[in-house]
């Protein structure tokens, strides 16, 4: 474990005072706002250090107690009760300090762009997209965030061959980050009457929603395409000259979009260009950061098999962590909390060996 950094745990708590007070002094409305948002940051982190610190004074007082020879022995017997149960606390408080101090996705906050495609195994892959999707929509139900669906392109037999969808919220990419990969599945399809078992994938893209403020797109460097759209059932009663087709043409990025209102389908490819070149650039920047280094879970990389889903065993691996639960039917449901947050703590914990080779 690193050492905690005490200069910087002072500062933050300097600067917590100083929020507190400048919010009590009445500002105005805008600044209220601003400084209650740092309040907010800064409250739970400061609530830790100031633990911490009774903590260290506690067992300061009990080594203290110890060493004074003119201590009874019922005092002296106490203070050796309490003291494992402090220090405990102690290292307990100072790798929950460390994680809080780890140095921040600037896009953890941000809601996401889900994109979910079809990959090898034909019709059953498409199904597993959609078994996928249902299984993300119910995981941003459980946690209060709405599912908006941009475009989708749906299997002969069910299912998605491609679905992208926003899931808006607070920290929404900070736990479905890591979802990013080929996930395979292996089961029993409803038409296969020899009871084979088949394998079939379908790969997951987690982006981070950009605003225009974290992204500019030129004018000049798009190219707008309006398509013919059909309706439902292809019926040509149906037909607008609505779906839209954006080319950025400096990256050959193309995204589509194909509702009812051309104005709709602007906006809306709009916002998945701007989230894809975002993560572009992200992918570039931690690129170049780790460049000797790589993440096993961080990496990002789409192409890289990151999970299986057995259906005759009901199980579920995932094989950065090595982490197995014979749960598939409750995780299909939406329950994924286990594998998120073990995922997010084979990433801090990844963190917190890199800050301590580096100090």
């Amino acid at each position: 474990m690193a050492k905690l950094p005490v200069e910087k745990m002072r500062e933050l708590e300097r600067r917590f005072s100083e929020i507190e007070a400048r919010m009590s002094a009445g500002p105005s409305a805008d600044v209220y706002v601003k400084l209650a948002s740092e309040y907010s940051e800064l409250q739970s982190v400061v609530a830790k250090i100031r633990a911490y610190e009774k903590a260290v004074a506690e067992l300061a007082d009990l080594e203290a107690l110890l060493g004074d020879k003119s201590v009874d022995r019922e005092m002296r017997d106490l203070a050796e009760l309490e003291l494992p149960e402090v220090k405990e606390r102690i290292d307990t408080l100072e790798q929950e300090i460390q994680i809080l101090l780890l140095p921040k996705d600037a896009a953890d906050e941000k809601s996401a762009i889900l994109e979910i495609r079809a990959g090898t195994g034909g019709s059953e892959a498409a199904l597993f997209a959609g078994d996928l999707f249902r299984m993300y929509e119910r995981f941003a139900a459980a946690n209060g965030w709405k599912v908006e669906i941009l475009s989708a392109s749906e299997g002969e037999a069910g299912g998605y061959k491609e679905i992208i969808a926003t899931i808006t919220g607070k920290g929404v990419f900070a736990k479905l980050k890591f979802e990013s990969g080929v996930h395979r599945v292996q089961r029993v399809p409803e038409t296969e009457a020899g009871g084979r078992i088949h394998t079939s994938a379908a790969t997951v893209a987690v982006l981070p929603e950009a605003e225009e403020i974290d992204i500019e797109i030129r004018p000049e460097d798009i190219r707008i395409d309006t398509m013919r759209s059909s309706g439902a059932g292809g019926q040509h009663v149906n037909t607008t000259d609505s779906a839209v087709r954006i080319t950025h043409l400096p990256t050959g990025i193309v995204v589509t979009s194909s509702e009812k209102s051309q104005h709709q389908n602007r906006a809306k490819a709009m916002q998945v260009l701007r989230s894809r070149l975002f993560d572009a650039e992200r992918q570039r920047a931690d690129s170049e950061r780790s460049a000797d280094r790589k993440s096993q879970v961080g990496s990002g990389d789409r192409s890289e098999r990151i999970r299986t889903y057995n259906f005759p065993q009901g199980r579920i691996t995932d094989h950065r962590i090595n982490l197995t639960l014979y749960k598939l039917d409750r995780m299909m449901e939406g329950e994924i909390d286990e594998v998120v947050d073990a995922l997010l703590a084979d990433y801090q914990a990844s963190q917190l060996a890199q800050l301590g080779e580096q100090q």
